[in-house]
């Protein structure tokens, strides 16, 4: 007898590990979660690279096609030059807006994990703009999302999740300790004359969608908090994702949506699982959810998958388009970054359905 599962028609080829660490100080760990974009025929690879010891940067590799690299840099593009990540610039992605490149990513001061932003117009140089996502500790994240009925009543209960957690140990209030922000995703051009990019506050996907950098106040954030949740796009809704979900690699455009591939994390008796998952959002108001699949697109099956830094993950962070075959571009067990393929039509109409 067949199962929804078995239905499910979309064909992923795992082709293996592309990158790993090396012998250079700065990637002698891990080498994982890829910042990918393409053009034509080179895909630019900006990829979070792990020193022992738990300290990150981004490192650069470059690919002739989906698969062949060519180039890979023997020091870090990106360098931990601030206090707010001194310990870590992790998990890049990476979109380019008119003329101009936008690689968003996780900060990580050793305690604090927040959305920042790096820009440049040629993938050498970058100016740092800071953190972009709130700066608020948990008690005032918690008064902000209590504020307003709506939150009161529709919000998931995990969203108080930190706070109570911090609260219970006398965290809560401690102003160097401050909401936990990540996978800050930005889509690959304006809508409606906006920036959007879709970001996590655990367990869920918000999005976010404004006209100027600038416009990323702490007076925004208390109101977007307030309203928060009016922002959310995509929360759990199955065992596969019960945890948590993030997102992952920059929308697609598509004639029928935006194609997004994302994380989802399941808790199992012998701990967490990460998942690929995909979802399609309304082009022209991509807060609003089309569909998503049932099943996981993929999940950790491959041995180097299952064990390695943090066992049982694929984190899928980047993407590239060769004809009709989708290139996947994914971290793997915390420590390589790793490759699938399948056919975008066959992705598109299990959505559809």
């Amino acid at each position: 007898m067949k199962t929804k599962k078995d239905e499910i028609m979309v064909t992923i080829e795992k082709l293996g590990i592309i990158l790993g660490p090396t012998d250079n100080e700065f990637e002698n760990s891990s080498v994982l979660n890829p910042g990918i974009y393409q053009d034509g025929n080179t895909i630019h690879v900006l990829y979070r690279a792990v020193e022992y010891g738990n300290f990150s940067t981004i490192g650069y590799a470059k690919m002739d096609g989906p698969l062949k690299v060519t180039e890979r840099h023997k020091k870090p593009l990106i360098t931990r030059d601030f206090d707010y990540e001194k310990h870590g610039v992790e998990d890049a992605r990476v979109v380019k807006i008119e003329d101009i490149y936008y690689i968003t990513y996780t900060a990580y001061d050793g305690v604090n994990a927040m959305g920042a932003l790096a820009t440049s117009k040629d993938l050498i140089h970058f100016k740092k703009h800071g953190i972009i996502t709130p700066r608020v500790n948990y008690q005032e994240y918690e008064n902000f999302i209590t504020f307003c009925d709506d939150n009161k009543n529709k919000l998931n209960p995990k969203y108080h999740q930190y706070y109570t957690l911090f609260a219970q140990i006398g965290l809560a209030e401690d102003k160097l300790r401050l909401l936990r922000d990540k996978d800050v995703v930005l889509f690959p051009r304006k809508i409606n004359g906006k920036f959007v990019f879709l970001h996590r506050i655990w367990p869920g996907i918000q999005i976010v969608q404004f006209n100027e950098w600038t416009d990323l106040t702490d007076s925004f954030w208390e109101d977007y908090l307030k309203n928060l949740v009016n922002h959310i796009v995509l929360d759990p809704k199955d065992i596969y994702e019960v945890s948590y979900i993030g997102a992952g690699a920059p929308p697609i455009e598509t004639e029928f949506g935006w194609l997004i591939i994302y994380h989802g994390v399941e808790e199992t008796t012998t701990g967490k699982v990460y998942h690929a998952r995909a979802a399609l959002l309304q082009l022209d108001s991509p807060e609003i959810e089309l569909s998503r699949l049932v099943y996981p697109l993929f999940s950790p099956t491959m041995q180097w998958e299952i064990e390695g830094k943090v066992s049982n993950v694929v984190f899928p962070t980047g993407h590239a388009l060769f004809g009709n075959d989708l290139y996947l571009y994914y971290g793997v067990a915390d420590k390589y970054i790793a490759v699938a393929k399948l056919d975008i039509n066959e992705l598109l109409l299990e959505l559809r359905k």
